[in-house]
């Protein structure tokens, strides 16, 4: 177990880092090319993540340099007690230890969240995809030149170049000690890991988010943020992929149409229910299971719900568990909406892409959580720690 780094240390790791990015920003970028020259798929999201351009250098910049603005997430105090037989008793927030990510395609997740990781105290294994392995061991390997040069062991970062066989060997039998390990990417690698895995998972990555048109919405909203939410970024989890329109929404023919011819505009695949295909030429859905799917492409599903309530258990129903929105005018109607919808993230006339660790306030996240234990929706700095309890007495015995 590596001891931990003092917060100057592990700061000075992450200011070095930003440098380093900064310095060989155009290697990175060719290096990149080359990662996306090979790639042979037509997952258009998945070469999205995996592109590394200017701005997404100047976000991993950003990331390391924020990361070592803030504060120490480690043996910060969240409980105090003096005991009657004068024991003096804190709980402190502890790194785990070691930290495994595993994801598809991102080379930017080697920076961000492994910076989240290192700057919590933890050592931290990648396991990034086969289409990003140029780009990713660029990356690990300025890692290691900001260790070095900070005189850190490079043990605090490692690149795991297993295939999935491998993979499934060291969930199922680790050869080093992990204590949590990160998935991040579709359904099929996520199951991949809870199935495999032997210590604690957090689940990250599973959007499917909706947008409920309330009968009191404002329709210039609605439509700005079904919009915005469905074509700024296909490939990220808080886009929409499902809308509901109540069916008591005023000139709500006018605004259907409207609604739909805006989305051709982006070219979106859009699909209905027999309510509401009936005001345009598009499919209508032939099975209650798509409510379920999350899309990642240009494609959305439009129905009627009845109500507020109807919206609510619709949602609750198929959602994935990651965001949802209410488009309306009435607080009580968002209210009841926002405390009952379950979900990690729950909006008012704002749109579900803004469920994103920088956006809220936290500068970065290691994933988005839809799980509920330990921490849901983004997993900032702070929460990537567990705790432990520390017990000062002079002889007290029970």
């Amino acid at each position: 177990m590596n001891t931990l780094l003092s917060i100057d240390k592990r700061n000075s790791v992450l200011l070095k880092m930003a440098a380093l990015l900064e310095k060989e920003r155009a290697q990175i970028i060719a290096i990149n090319k080359t990662d996306l020259d090979a790639y042979n798929g037509d997952d258009i999201s998945m070469y999205d993540r995996l592109k590394v351009d200017d701005s997404k250098v100047d976000e991993m910049i950003a990331a390391a340099k924020h990361l070592a603005s803030q504060e120490d997430p480690v043996g910060k105090e969240r409980f105090s007690f003096k005991h009657d037989n004068g024991m003096q008793v804190y709980n402190k927030t502890a790194s785990f230890g070691t930290v495994l990510i595993i994801y598809e395609s991102r080379p930017d997740v080697t920076v961000e969240a492994a910076g989240i990781a290192f700057k919590s105290g933890n050592k931290i294994l990648l396991k990034g995809g086969k289409e990003s392995l140029k780009s990713n061991l660029k990356i690990v390997e300025l890692w290691h030149q900001a260790l070095i040069a900070c005189d850190a062991s490079t043990d605090w970062v490692e690149y795991m170049q297993f295939n999935r066989t491998e993979t499934q060997a060291f969930l199922e039998k680790p050869t080093q000690k992990v204590d949590l390990i990160v998935p991040r990417g579709g359904e099929r690698l996520i199951a991949f890991v809870k199935e495999h895995a032997t210590c604690p998972v957090i689940i990250s990555g599973r959007g499917n988010n909706f947008v409920y048109v309330n009968k009191e919405a404002d329709l210039k909203i609605a439509l700005d943020i079904i919009i915005n939410g469905k074509t700024a970024k296909i490939s990220a989890c808080n886009a929409v992929d499902k809308v509901l329109i109540d069916k008591n929404l005023p000139n709500k023919e006018a605004f259907i149409k409207t609604l739909i011819s805006k989305l051709k505009a982006y070219n979106v695949e859009i699909l209905g229910d027999e309510n509401i295909s009936k005001f345009d030429t598009i499919e209508t859905i032939n099975s209650d299971s798509i409510w379920h799917e999350e899309f990642l492409d240009y494609k959305i599903v439009i129905g009627e719900i009845a109500s507020n309530q109807d919206a609510i258990a619709w949602i609750n129903t198929y959602s994935g568990g990651h965001s949802s929105s209410i488009i309306t005018t009435n607080k009580d109607a968002a209210k009841l909406f926002m405390e009952n919808v379950d979900t990690a993230a729950v909006y008012h006339n704002a749109s579900t892409r803004f469920t994103d660790g920088g956006q809220l306030g936290l500068g970065g996240e290691l994933a988005i959580s839809t799980d509920k234990l330990h921490q849901r929706g983004p997993i900032g700095l702070q929460h990537l720690v567990t705790n432990k309890w520390y017990v000062f007495g002079n002889g007290q015995t029970r």
